[in-house]
């Protein structure tokens, strides 16, 4: 059976499609994207692993940071989570936050912002038994005239589409998606026309050599315009695995950063299992801070996910007594922390928090332990 996404293309006035386009159709398209579907797509039975599911470790810190800031700057106690995928974060901070904080959790409203119908199933019947989560498929459809409290999202933007591009001969081309006469999807390179990609690229950069490709992500700026346009006043935090300029100019990146994962296998080819596959690229983090400036966002912190949790406390929940049994909750708890710190995952994500109207920020613990760690 010929796939979708094919007939789209054969369809199609160029029978070529962008890369933004392709990710747009085989991740998001209602009928047959991969994130709509109902299928696992985290833990085992499905193709990639998330911090959040490693164990509620990571869940109990950021909840010991969102109270922290909320009761510091005097925000409503609100949380809005972008993504919230499987509601293995949520459930593991609410629950943290319910026994930690009992006084405030009482007024504690949480927002899931989740496009998948399929991982808003799992999150209603997951978080079920908290009457103060509000589930939305939009931040349009929260209907808060201003918002004011704590934006978090965790492996979002890696999955926004993007364009791809490649420099040769010193001049500068598209990468389109188009199907050979076997009905395969193959690339097609175009000397580039796009205007959007071109001020992209002179604006933010990197400087491309000869060969060399990269992913120009259109979609995070417009999110990030949105974000904080949402925002009036508090807090986002973005976990997600990114590259500085300097580090996409170095050889071993030439080849740019699209990915694609299928049951816990990297892919290097996006072509492939269209639909059935997740598909993935870093972030450009000079840019992401740039535009969030632009956008009246403060970036007071950019840091790897290993160095935010061990500032942030994360050793304080090593238990030092030997428990000779590997599957206590000690012993988990153990393991999970050694992981978070030492784990390339870990030290591959990056924590970015910005801030929208808020001052002072230097009473905070974990911003405080950063610059203690610097001096």
């Amino acid at each position: 059976m010929t796939h979708p996404i094919i007939s789209y293309i054969r369809d199609h006035s160029n029978q070529k499609i962008s890369y933004a386009e392709y990710m747009a159709k085989v991740l998001y398209d209602p009928q047959y994207g991969y994130y709509m579907k109902s299928k696992d797509k985290v833990g085992k039975s499905g193709d990639f692993i998330t911090t959040s599911n490693i164990h509620p470790i990571f869940a109990k810190i950021f909840c010991t940071i969102f109270h922290e800031i909320i009761t510091k700057k005097n925000l409503p106690i609100i949380v809005c989570e972008i993504g919230g995928g499987t509601g293995r974060f949520s459930y593991d901070l609410l629950k943290e936050w319910q026994l930690k904080f009992p006084e405030t959790f009482k007024s504690l409203s949480y927002f899931i912002v989740e496009e998948s119908p399929y991982h808003q199933t799992l999150q209603k019947k997951l978080l079920g038994s908290f009457k103060n989560v509000h589930f939305h498929s939009s931040i349009e459809q929260i209907g808060l005239d201003k918002f004011e409290g704590i934006i978090f999202s965790n492996e979002l933007i890696d999955a926004f589409p993007v364009h791809v591009v490649e420099k040769e001969n010193e001049l500068l081309y598209e990468i389109f998606v188009t199907v050979d006469e076997a009905n395969k999807l193959i690339e097609a390179k175009v000397p580039l026309e796009n205007e959007g990609i071109e001020n992209w690229l002179s604006k933010n950069g990197p400087t491309l050599s000869n060969n060399q490709r990269i992913e120009v992500p259109l979609a995070m700026e417009q999110w990030i315009k949105k974000v904080s346009q949402f925002l009036s006043k508090g807090a986002i935090f973005t976990v997600d695995y990114g590259y500085w300029n300097e580090e996409w100019e170095q050889p071993e990146h030439k080849d740019g950063s699209l990915r694609g994962y299928y049951q816990h296998q990297m892919v290097a080819n996006p072509l492939l299992y269209p639909s059935e596959m997740d598909l993935t690229t870093h972030i450009h983090l000079d840019s992401f801070i740039k535009i969030g400036k632009d956008h009246n966002l403060d970036t007071p912190l950019v840091t790897t996910q290993d160095k935010f949790l061990i500032k942030s406390g994360i050793l304080n929940y090593l238990q030092e007594n030997y428990d000779p049994n590997p599957f206590s909750e000690i012993s988990k708890q153990n393991r999970a922390v050694r992981s978070l710190i030492t784990d390339s995952m870990s030290t591959a994500f990056h924590v970015i928090f910005q801030t929208k109207s808020l001052t002072n920020l230097n009473t905070l613990s974990f911003l405080k332990a950063e610059k203690e760690a610097d001096s």
